[in-house]
């Protein structure tokens, strides 16, 4: 099983980037998908997750800003990064959990103020 994340880049402070994640090798659809981020010196945390359209969850640092959603296609997540803040930048990784933890090679984002 692979995760494959993508869409990172550079965006400046009040911006919006749109990151993508999709699974291959899985038959199953993978139960909850979600983010993660580490930023330079310090350790990985927790961004968002979802199991379903009616229930995602988000950390308190972005709630209000990012948006996670599921593609039509299996075993696919999004985030939509919206008015981005110069602490957003991080590698964002992306995780899935099927019976264990599955995760991506991650993504840089760097926000410019």
């Amino acid at each position: 099983v692979q995760l494959q994340a993508s869409g990172g880049g550079v965006v400046q402070a009040g911006g919006s980037l749109t990151l993508s994640c999709s699974a291959s090798g899985m038959i199953r659809s993978l139960r909850v998908m979600g983010w993660y981020r580490q930023a330079p010196g310090k350790q990985r945390e927790w961004v968002a997750t979802m199991t379903n359209a009616r229930d995602k969850r988000y950390a308190d640092s972005v709630k209000g800003r990012f948006i996670i959603s599921r593609g039509n296609a299996r075993n696919t997540v999004y985030l939509q990064m919206n008015t981005v803040k110069p602490e957003d930048t991080a590698v964002y990784y992306c995780q899935g959990v099927l019976g264990r933890d599955y995760w991506g090679q991650g993504t840089q984002v760097t926000v410019s103020s």
